[in-house]
């Protein structure tokens, strides 16, 4: 018997082992497979790290190279670099080079060759014309690590290059493609969309194409399709009052006049309407209002009495140069007028909530900086300040008889202009459109005719100038706002 149970505690023996064997065994296999994942993990940090690192260096080549193409930047291309038009078949490349770096995209024998070039326009880019310039981080010119794209590509756009039927005819087109702000639907309603070619609403679309690539093989291509977005304003008077039953009052005072001959004489008059009205307004009815006056709101015209200061409306057509005029389709409607006014808001160097005064604006603005300012409600001008660019007040705008401002003045919503005696010998510089599209509580009119508009100056014996119809502000004031981008999207690498 007892021989029988050593036996079976014999046979049990080295269990405690084997279970250890096991453990260890399965202990072993849990850590290796968190190394492997430790592992794992590390690399696929280390490669969205590289390919984040590659994705917005090559965004902030597409920024830069966009940044550049607006005049107010002081890193401006310019036009002998970016032409207007841009031709077909031209290149712009702009260098980003680290210590070393040898950068020629246009040279197909180049470590950055851009072979994209030919993906979208079936020729080798080896075989455009282009021109290139430094990017601001070239050679690290900063002084600090900056962004590692290569190279930045501008050129202009065509159905071809971005593989899509804009026209809808069936093929894919070389000529340049536009986008047109004026361009509507067919139920005539607003449709800003590209067009084939160019139209007196449209401005052309350029393509930004960035490079980036990393010491570790990372690269990544990114493209944007942008167009500059401008006003496109033309003025048909020095003083465009675009309502009906207008109230216009001037000053018995020879020093006030209001002129539609530019001051000087103006070299960029060549490229716009030149002579015009001095004033301008779309109603016959309202020529004789702006004359003699208007009995229902009370105002009186151009003085005759006791002094005669019809001579001091010049400009086209008989003395006093009031005219009624057709004003272009972005300012004949209450419509149009608005959206005038929401692009100028998105697109402004400076909003500003009215009341405001000349104290509001910024101090950067200046004769070679003029800047777009939007004012929602009030605006004063006070004496003594001299303003440059574009300035848009949507509520009451009130002026100093000795402020100036050069450029272009757009009274659009309560549509009322007034002076104040503060000061002698203002004068805006450019020209002035006031427009009613709002009511007293600030909703729009139905249209789509824009309400009365009013311009009363009738102070004394201080007074301002008036206003100078000048081609040369009006062009200045309208530079491109921005570039809008139109599309964004990777290229993908083969």
């Amino acid at each position: 018997m007892k021989k029988a149970r050593n036996t079976r505690r014999r046979s049990q023996e080295g269990i405690a082992l084997l279970i250890a064997i096991f453990v260890l065994l399965l202990v072993s296999v849990v850590a290796i497979a968190l190394l492997v994942s430790s592992g794992t993990e590390t690399a696929l940090g280390a490669n969205y790290r590289a390919s984040s690192t590659v994705y917005y260096a090559a965004l902030a080549g597409l920024e830069e190279g966009r940044g550049r193409l607006l005049p107010k930047n002081p890193n401006y291309f310019g036009i002998s670099y970016i032409p207007s038009p841009f031709p077909v078949g031209q290149t712009f490349y702009m260098i980003n080079r680290f210590t070393g770096d040898n950068i020629a995209p246009w040279d197909q024998a180049n470590q950055y060759y851009d072979k994209e070039y030919k993906t979208e326009f079936g020729v080798e880019a080896s075989s455009t014309s282009w021109g290139s310039r430094p990017s601001v981080w070239d050679n690290n010119a900063q002084g600090i690590p900056g962004p590692v794209f290569k190279w930045v590509r501008i050129n202009a756009v065509t159905e071809q290059a971005i593989f899509t039927d804009v026209n809808n005819n069936g093929s894919w087109d070389l000529t340049p493609l536009y986008y047109d702000l004026g361009h509507v639907d067919f139920n005539g309603n607003a449709w800003p969309s590209l067009v084939v070619g160019s139209t007196a609403t449209a401005t052309q679309a350029l393509e930004i194409t960035a490079l980036a690539e990393l010491p570790s093989g990372s690269k990544k291509i990114l493209q944007y399709l942008v167009a500059p977005v401008t006003l496109n304003l033309s003025f048909p008077a020095a003083l465009t009052m675009d309502g009906y039953s207008d109230a216009f009052s001037s000053p018995d005072h020879s020093a006030f006049q209001i002129s539609g001959n530019s001051d000087g004489g103006d070299p960029a008059c060549s490229s716009m309407p030149y002579p015009v009205p001095a004033i301008g307004v779309p109603d016959s009815l309202d020529v004789n209002y702006v004359k003699n006056g208007n009995p229902g709101p009370g105002s009186t015209g151009i003085p005759v009495s006791p002094t005669n200061e019809t001579g001091n409306f010049t400009g086209t057509g008989p003395t006093p140069s009031v005219a009624q005029v057709l004003p272009p389709p972005n300012i004949q409607t209450v419509q149009s007028l608005d959206q005038i006014s929401q692009i100028v808001f998105q697109n402004a160097d400076a909003t500003l909530a009215g009341p405001a005064t000349e104290a509001n604006l910024p101090a950067a603005m200046s004769n070679s900086n003029p800047m777009t300012i939007a004012v929602q409600g009030d605006f004063h001008l006070g004496s003594g300040f001299t303003g440059y660019g574009l300035l848009l007040v949507t509520g009451n705008f009130t002026y100093d008889t000795g402020s100036n401002w050069n450029g272009i003045v757009l009274v659009i919503g309560q549509g009322s202009v007034a002076a104040t005696e503060n000061g002698a010998g203002g004068t805006f510089n450019g020209a002035m459109l006031v427009a009613q599209t709002r009511d007293s509580l600030g909703n729009l009119l139905p249209g789509p005719h824009p309400g009365p508009a009013t311009f009363t100056d009738t102070v004394g014996p201080n007074v301002g100038r008036g206003i100078i119809y000048n081609c040369s502000w009006i062009k200045s004031s309208q530079a491109p706002i921005t570039y809008k981008v139109l599309s964004f999207h990777e290229i993908p690498q083969s």
